[in-house]
Order: structure tokens, then C-alpha cells, then sequence
């Protein structure tokens, strides 16, 4: 029977079988990667995406036979440690995936293969200190400890030593810490209001606001608190401050994302029982509920009913826009919004509710850069990851460059940071949600 070219439907994500034995076989992890990596290579539309891809084709390209079996299979961890789990390939350049019957995912073989690295070996001490976000968070941002954390984090000779203990770059931004939480700076905004269901959305709203929204980024939860109250819709934190585990999904230590999972599912089902619906500052948040949970454990109906529950906050926006539920009324234009479009908010497939939202201001441009920022997770931040993705971010800085725009902006904190440290332009780095405030004069 005859291959098909490419599949013309849409993409189909089957479930992750991770906690079968044989998702650890290595033996088997090696057949499944040559097959993909010859696909790959008879391919190559994803050159472009990310570095895995071109280290797979070099290496292909400087093998004996110039093909995927003669590269060394010791050689195929090169390329899974240039994955970060965008999920761009497959959703935006893959023409195999399922329902194809190649039946190509690319990204959740990188996940398998770093679940065995993890299971055979466990990470370095750096990987594992970076990815326990809310423990860092919780020390770093203790009263007096933030400002001296952060004070150290600007230092070049601290920063030196830094890479040179950890291997954490001497050059990449890191996140803020403020003992001033989320927590702290929204309880005194607290209104009650009455919620006006409309369409999907039932107009009252909890704030998962996940570790970096709590230690690194808690302005954003004055910012949500006043743009979604203005607009009529009641929301409140959800309860504790928890960790949504993508961090430890991207080092493939699935175990903790199942413990993480467990921790926050049944504070969040019982969120939603009450009528809420959830929505989080960072679209990795998000899609850890949206999708990469899901597919981990689909057998698990109060998992289903938090997924369907959980929005990205401008889709969410852009949802009650569209019942008419929206002020739009803005007495402060924005003028030229140099809008990155975070890849986590990418294959959420909303489309760009943010730009959608954002075009609503009265003088206002935006221009949405659909390239990757290159932070991606710890790999910005790692000694030996960082020229990378300077690289990949090089063209959406040149597009930055030419734009000059009078704001950066990204829903991903952190992509928008990363950015800004390389681009020319003085704009800051900001938060959509924080331009909507300032647009709406709050």
C-alpha cells in the first residue's frame, strides 16, 4: 500500500503511555528514535524550529553512510537535549503526525527519552535546583533573602562563580524574587462580584497563579485582579501556591509531575464544583492542564473537568468580548506593540486572542512576531544551552529591531525578559495584561 505524502487532517495527540514498562526499555527507545530520525531526515521541514533538529542532521550529514544508521546511537542524547517540548513541530510543520500512519510525535519521543535518561540516571544537581521552582521561591523570596538574592543575581562576580559552581550562564537574565506575593498584593483588591455567565465562561474566576506568578512575577496578579474586576468578572486565588510541573516534565522526571499533580488536582476540582473557572499568568501553566497533564493521565474525569475549565486569560477575555461583555473603552492608546507569541500559547490553538484583545485600543498597533524567544525553560539559563538560544532568538530580535516599538511584550514572562536583553530598543519588557491595565487607566 502506498504511503501518503502527508496527512491532511488535523492533528491527533494520543495519549503518553508512560507507566507502561516497556516506555523504559532503552533497547526499544533506540528503534523508536531511528525510525523517527530517518523520517526526520528524508524531511527536514522543522530545520528551522529549534537546534535539535540540525544537530540530528548533522550528525546524519557526518556519519560514514550518511544516513540515520550510521550515526552512533550514543549520539541520539545530543538531540534530545536540544528539546524543550515547544510542541511546534508537531502542531505547525509535521506532515506525519497521527492520524498518518507513520504515526510521528516527536515531541513525546523527546519526552520518552528524557524519562529514561531521568529513570536510568536522574539529572545533575543544577537541573534538579532549577526545576524545583517552588522551593527556590519559597527560600529565595523570604523577607530580606529576596534583596540580597537578587542583589547577588546582578553581580557580575557572583554571577561568574555562578556558572562556574552550577553551570547557570553568566549572561542570562534570572527571574526576580519578591517576598511581597501574589498573595499579599491582591488580598487587599478582593471584591465580590457577581458573576454573568456567557457562552464557555461562567464569569467567576480563580487565579492559579503557579510558582513563577507567586515569587517572580506577583505584579501580574494586581494586574488580572484589576483588569478582570473592571470587567465585571469575580475572581480569587486559588488556595496554596503550587507548582503546575512543567519544569520537571521538561527533565523528564515524571514521577514528580504525577506528585505535583496530585497535590493541586483536588484543590482545583473543587474550585471548579464551586463554579469557577481557572485561568494562570503563564502560558506553560496553562498548557500543562490544557494538554501535557491530560495526555499523561486520560483516564483521570476530574483531571477532564479541571481541563475544560482552564483558559488562557486573554482567551478568556477575548471569549466574554465576543458576548458583549468586554469594556472597551480605553482612554490610554498603546501606541506600536512588538508582541512575541509565546509557543506554549501557540499550540494551546486559540489563535491570538492577546493581539485580538489588544487590537481593541484605540492607537494601538500590534505586530505579533510568531518565532520562538529561545528561553524556553532552563535552556536559556544553562551554561552549555545558552548560545543557543541567542541563536534562536535572533531573528525575532531583528524583527524587534526594526520595529522599535514603544512596548516588548509576551504573555511568557520570562521569553519577554530573554528578549529584552538582547534586543537594542529601551522598551522594558512587558506583560499584556499589564498594557491592558494601563490602557484601560487602572
Amino acid at each position: 500500500m502506498a504511503h501518503r505524502e502527508g496527512s491532511l487532517e488535523a492533528p491527533t495527540r494520543h495519549p503518553l503511555e508512560w507507566r507502561k514498562p516497556e516506555f523504559y526499555d532503552r533497547d526499544a527507545l533506540n528503534q523508536e528514535l531511528e525510525r523517527v530520525f530517518d523520517v526526520c531526515h528524508g524531511c527536514r521541514r522543522c530545520v528551522s524550529l529549534c537546534h535539535s533538529f540540525p544537530t540530528l542532521f548533522d550528525l546524519v550529514d557526518e556519519s560514514d553512510t550518511m544516513e540515520v544508521d550510521g550515526v552512533d546511537k550514543a549520539d541520539y542524547a545530543q538531540v534530545v537535549d536540544h528539546c524543550y517540548l515547544c510542541d511546534l513541530c508537531y502542531l505547525t510543520k509535521c506532515p506525519y503526525v497521527p492520524p498518518h500512519e507513520w504515526n510521528i510525535d516527536f515531541p513525546h519521543l523527546m519526552l520518552r527519552a528524557k524519562a529514561v535518561k531521568f529513570h536510568e540516571s536522574g539529572a545533575r544537581f543544577r537541573d534538579k535546583l532549577l526545576t524545583s521552582t517552588t522551593t527556590v521561591g519559597r527560600l529565595a523570596s523570604l523577607p530580606g533573602v529576596d534583596s540580597i538574592v537578587n542583589a547577588l543575581n546582578n553581580t557580575a562576580s557572583f554571577r561568574n562563580q555562578l556558572e562556574s559552581a552550577l553551570g547557570v550562564h553568566h549572561q542570562a537574565p534570572l527571574p526576580k524574587y519578591h517576598s511581597k506575593t501574589i498573595r499579599h498584593r491582591t488580598r487587599p483588591l478582593q471584591e465580590v462580584l457577581e458573576p454573568v455567565p456567557a457562552g464557555e465562561t461562567t464569569g467567576k474566576v480563580a487565579l492559579f497563579s503557579t510558582c513563577y506568578g507567586n515569587f517572580n512575577a506577583p505584579h501580574l496578579g494586581e494586574d488580572l485582579y484589576k483588569v478582570f474586576q473592571h470587567n465585571g468578572i469575580h475572581i480569587e486565588l486559588v488556595p496554596g501556591n503550587l507548582c503546575c510541573g512543567m519544569p520537571k516534565l521538561e527533565l523528564g522526571d515524571l514521577e514528580s509531575v504525577q506528585a505535583l499533580m496530585e497535590k493541586s488536582l483536588p484543590v482545583l476540582t473543587e474550585m471548579v464544583d464551586e463554579g469557577f473557572d481557572i485561568i494562570a499568568p503563564v502560558p506553560s501553566c496553562v498548557l500543562m492542564f490544557k494538554q501535557e497533564l491530560p495526555l499523561m493521565f486520560p483516564e483521570n474525569h476530574s483531571l477532564a473537568r479541571v481541563q475544560r475549565a482552564f483558559f488562557d486569560p486573554f482567551e478568556y477575555l477575548a471569549m466574554r468580548h465576543k458576548a458583549g461583555l468586554l469594556d472597551t473603552d480605553f482612554p490610554r492608546p498603546l501606541g506600536k506593540v512588538a508582541y512575541q507569541v509565546a509557543c506554549h500559547q501557540r499550540v494551546q490553538r486559540i489563535g491570538m486572542k492577546t493581539r485580538e484583545v489588544l487590537s481593541l485600543i484605540p492607537g494601538s498597533e500590534v505586530t505579533a512576531i510568531e518565532r520562538c524567544s529561545g528561553h524556553d525553560g532552563t535552556y536559556a539559563v544553562k551554561e552549555e544551552t545558552h548560545a543557543n538560544a541567542v541563536k534562536i532568538a535572533r531573528p525575532v530580535v531583528r524583527k524587534l529591531d526594526q520595529l522599535q516599538g514603544d512596548h516588548l511584550v509576551s504573555d511568557c514572562p520570562m521569553a519577554a525578559t530573554h528578549l529584552a536583553s538582547l534586543a537594542e530598543g529601551e522598551a522594558q519588557p512587558t506583560h499584556p495584561i499589564t498594557l491592558l491595565r494601563q490602557a484601560y487607566g487602572l
